[in-house]
C-alpha cells in the first residue's frame, strides 16, 4: 500500500497536490472593522451550549463586521512568487460569548473568495462559505483611493450566490489606540462534522480556541461607520441587523497561526 503525504486532502505520494501546506501560516493584511449593536437575543440564538451570552455590562449585543484583504503564506514562502496562492479577501461577523467563566470572541458568519482559505478556516472551526468581497485600498499617491488621514473615505461590499449581502462605508476622523473591542479576544470555535451515516450525530464535535503569535499591528484609525445588510434566501443577516452604530476602524495586521487548542470534545 502507498504511503500518502499532505497536510490536507488530496493526499498523494508527494503531497504536492494537498490543498493546504502544513502550518505555520503567516498572514499580512488590511482590516476594515465596522462595530455596531444588535438585539442581544439574536446573538444568544447563535451560541450553542455550553456557551452563554456576555453579561449585561459586557455589551452582549455588540457585533463586528470585518472586511479583510489578506496575503498569506507557508513557512516555505513559495506563495510569494505565485500570488494566486497568496492573496484572498474575506468578510466575517464576530460577537462575544462566555465559556468557562471567561469572555471570548466568536465568529458567527464568514465568507472568503479562495478555496484554500475556505478549507483552512473550516479546519480551524470558522464557518466559512464562498463569497465575493471588495474593499477600498488606501493609496499614498494619486486620487484613485483614500488616504489614511482624517476625511479618508472607504467602502466595502459583500456578496454571495449572486446576491449583495452588505454595503459598508467608513470615514476616518482620527487616529485610535485600538481597532475596536469585539474582535480583540481569543477566538472560540466549534469544529463540527456530521457522521457519514447522516443520522443526526457528529463524528467531530469539538470546542477549540486559537490566537496568533508574532502579532504586528500598524497604526489604527477610527471614524464614522455606515452599514446596510440585505435579505437573501440563503442567509440570515437580517437577524443580526444593526440597531445602533458604534464606530469603524482601519488597521494593518500581521500574525502567524501555528495551531490551536482543543478545549472540549
Amino acid at each position: 500500500m502507498a504511503r500518502l503525504n499532505g497536510f490536507l486532502f488530496p493526499r498523494t505520494a508527494t503531497g504536492r497536490a494537498s490543498l493546504l501546506p502544513a502550518p505555520p501560516w503567516h498572514y499580512s493584511g488590511d482590516l476594515l472593522t465596522i462595530e455596531y449593536r444588535t438585539d442581544p437575543m439574536a446573538v444568544a440564538e447563535l451560541l450553542p451550549d455550553p456557551l452563554e451570552l456576555p453579561h449585561a455590562d459586557e455589551d452582549p449585543g455588540a457585533v463586528a463586521l470585518v472586511f479583510a484583504d489578506w496575503q498569506s503564506c507557508s513557512d516555505s514562502f513559495e506563495e510569494i512568487v505565485d500570488p494566486v496562492r497568496l492573496q484572498y479577501k474575506e468578510a466575517f461577523f464576530v460577537v462575544r460569548c462566555r465559556y468557562r467563566g471567561k469572555l471570548w470572541s466568536r465568529c458567527i458568519y464568514i465568507w472568503v473568495d479562495k478555496d484554500f482559505a475556505l478549507a483552512r478556516g473550516q479546519l480551524q472551526g470558522y464557518p466559512k462559505k464562498l463569497g465575493s468581497i471588495h474593499l477600498y485600498r488606501p493609496v499614498p499617491v494619486g486620487k484613485a483611493g483614500p488616504r489614511l488621514e482624517p476625511g479618508g473615505l472607504f467602502g466595502a461590499t459583500l456578496a454571495a450566490s449572486d446576491r449583495r449581502l452588505a454595503d459598508a462605508r467608513f470615514t476616518i476622523t482620527g487616529s485610535s489606540d485600538t481597532a475596536g473591542f469585539v474582535n480583540d479576544l481569543p477566538m472560540l470555535h466549534h469544529r463540527w462534522a456530521p457522521r457519514i451515516e447522516c443520522d443526526g450525530t457528529d463524528s467531530i464535535a469539538e470546542i477549540v480556541t486559537m490566537r496568533g503569535v508574532d502579532v504586528e499591528l500598524g497604526p489604527a484609525f477610527r471614524g464614522r461607520a455606515e452599514l446596510e445588510l440585505f435579505d437573501s434566501p440563503l442567509e440570515e443577516l437580517g437577524r443580526v441587523a444593526p440597531r445602533e452604530m458604534i464606530a469603524g476602524y482601519w488597521q494593518s495586521v500581521g500574525t502567524t497561526f501555528v495551531g490551536g487548542t482543543t478545549l472540549e470534545a
